[in-house]
């Protein structure tokens, strides 16, 4: 079976409009499926304008704190979602990563998969020396009490779509309008509040995340296709 992911650079992009991008890339992953699989995707971007997603969790509305007026001079929008999760903030500064992949190919299921994607986070943030983990507690990757980058999926016959917003430098008064992630009392922080002037610009951390999605997709399909004892 072929692993090679592809990578898409959407650049900024409304949230429906790559949402209706993701499912078409999702239809065509599970209809691919037999002699020719087409299995591993990526779509990278930016959402433009900023948008706060709300999913269908009964308590993720509460989570909600601006006014429509304080959202109106934002210039942010609200969208519902399908994915898992509460409440999460999208903008320019954040790059969002929405892997559409066969999660049979790569013998994971929800939970595994979960840890997956936060492995390759923290192995991206690792390049730039930030000591990035996980939350027991919480999905997503986190330095020190402050999440740096939000994880959400859906998956549809094992195929995943969603994934990971991955705080470069957005603009951090916005997570102000929400309870990021329906997490009450969590802070959250970005690569710029770390590294500050060394911050990488977002060309090149799409660079260093698609190099270390590209390899962790190659080293977990292998392990999958390992005849076992």
């Amino acid at each position: 079976m072929c692993c090679q992911l592809k990578i898409q650079d959407l650049g900024k992009i409304a949230y429906e409009l790559a949402f209706e991008q993701q499912l078409t890339l999702q239809k065509h992953v599970i209809d691919s499926r037999g002699d020719s699989p087409d299995s591993f995707h990526m779509l990278l971007l930016e959402h433009d304008p900023p948008v706060i997603t709300v999913s269908k969790r009964p308590s993720a509305k509460e989570h909600l704190l601006a006014t429509s007026q304080q959202l109106k001079d934002a210039g942010v929008v609200v969208c519902e979602t399908n994915r898992g999760g509460d409440i999460t903030y999208h903008g320019p500064g954040q790059l969002v990563g929405y892997p559409i992949v066969d999660l049979n190919a790569l013998s994971l299921r929800i939970d595994s998969y979960m840890r997956f994607l936060e492995s390759v986070i923290i192995d991206v943030l690792a390049q730039y020396e930030i000591e990035a983990h996980r939350d027991d507690c919480a999905t997503g990757v986190w330095v020190g009490d402050s999440k740096i980058c939000a994880m959400g999926v859906r998956v549809s016959r094992w195929v995943s779509m969603h994934g990971f917003a991955l705080n470069v430098e957005p603009t951090m008064q916005h997570f102000d309008l929400i309870v990021p992630c329906g997490l009450v009392g969590r802070s959250v922080t970005s690569m710029r509040d770390i590294l500050e002037d060394k911050c990488p610009n977002m060309s090149e951390i799409k660079g260093v995340v698609s190099d270390k999605f590209r390899g962790a997709i190659r080293r977990q399909a292998q392990v999958q296709q390992e005849p076992r004892s």
